[in-house]
């Protein structure tokens, strides 16, 4: 069993930078690829970006890319996503998520365990 706990959401004003980060309790934090999804109310939940089990291999979603980092450090059980370059429309609910697999994705259903979520706002 996996537990992530997401932290550093806040208000912001567009044109700022946020980092978040995500804690996860468990021994082989090494064995899971990692993302970040977001969900902004009346849509649905949405990529951002993913990080393999060793962290070199990273991907996004266009509309962050360049702005948004991702990054883990797999002896403190944490994940990041750094945020530059801050826009209104990066508000949202955002999630990290845990996948059992060398393979990273961008599909929510094939993350097997996720965060409570930390409110990211954004003002324009």
């Amino acid at each position: 069993q996996v537990q992530l706990v997401e932290s550093g959401g806040e208000l912001v004003q567009a044109g700022g930078s946020l980092r978040l980060f995500c804690a996860a309790s468990v021994r082989t934090f090494s064995s899971y690829a990692m993302g970040w999804f977001r969900q902004a109310p009346g849509k649905s939940r949405e990529f951002v970006a993913c990080i393999s089990r060793s962290g070199l291999r990273t991907n996004y979603a266009d509309s962050v890319k360049g702005r948004f980092t991702i990054s883990r450090d797999n002896a403190k059980n944490t994940v990041y996503l750094q945020m530059n370059s801050l826009k209104p429309e990066d508000t949202a609910v955002y999630y990290c998520a845990a996948r059992s697999s060398v393979v990273t994705s961008f599909i929510p259903v094939e993350y097997d365990y996720w965060g409570q979520g930390t409110q990211v706002t954004v003002s324009s």
